[in-house]
């Protein structure tokens, strides 16, 4: 029997718990940091699934999160094609969510508030979270990362980019990994029509952090209940 658990308990779990998603290279990460610093309240950057011990996770029921596991080497992966790499990711996803979604009401029993930078999908947050949790940073142009992708200096990036040089024909490798941010699936998300508060990043010259977390807090009142705290 697979276990499941109504939106509605968890909505209520979770009504700590701030959510933003969207686009890659949209600032979601930077100001998950900041709204976490700027109002002391927990933070769950990208990837905080891997708090899970991954000698618990099981072949056969996460396939995705247990792939690096079982590939003959990163020469392999980076030469999925882009149909490959989505199913791969969209496998991963939905594994990472079922963790993700357990991780944070472990973190929200504490009374703290908690900010996410997660990779939910807009009719999962529909379901277990509200309009006044959730915020959507976009891109525009949405395919900015696929220019910039290597252009922040960041652990993981530059160990894909070294994986990159060692295979036969680094430059056809590096061709095939940018192709997979140009593929559009057959059912893809529409970032800007998810009901959900949006945000657009589209200067992407000058320093518009404080711009941005001022409209993010203002959307999940948070300066408002700092206020009402003093």
């Amino acid at each position: 029997m697979k276990i499941q658990i109504s939106g509605n308990l968890l909505q209520h779990y979770l009504q700590n718990v701030y959510f933003i998603n969207g686009h890659s290279y949209a600032g979601k990460s930077t100001m998950v940091s900041m709204l976490a610093e700027r109002y002391d309240m927990i933070q769950c950057g990208e990837n905080y699934h891997d708090v899970f011990p991954r000698n618990k996770l099981s072949r056969w029921k996460q396939p995705g999160l247990c792939y690096f596991d079982t590939m003959s080497g990163w020469r392999e992966w980076l030469n999925m094609t882009p149909e490959e790499h989505w199913n791969w990711t969209d496998q991963v996803s939905l594994e990472c969510m079922e963790i993700e979604i357990l991780e944070l009401v472990r973190l929200a029993a504490s009374g703290k508030k908690v900010i996410v930078d997660t990779n939910i999908p807009p009719n999962v947050l529909r379901e277990i979270s509200a309009y006044n949790r959730v915020a959507i940073m976009l891109c525009d142009p949405p395919d900015i990362c696929f220019t910039r992708f290597f252009d922040r200096e960041d652990p993981d990036k530059k160990f894909m980019m070294e994986q990159i040089q060692l295979c036969p024909d680094p430059e056809a490798t590096l061709q095939n990994f940018n192709s997979w941010a140009l593929y559009h699936p057959p059912l893809e998300i529409d970032w800007a029509h998810t009901g959900f508060f949006t945000y657009t990043r589209s200067d992407f010259e000058n320093d518009t952090r404080e711009e941005t977390l001022s409209a993010l807090a203002k959307h999940f009142g948070l300066e408002e209940e700092n206020n009402l705290q003093v």
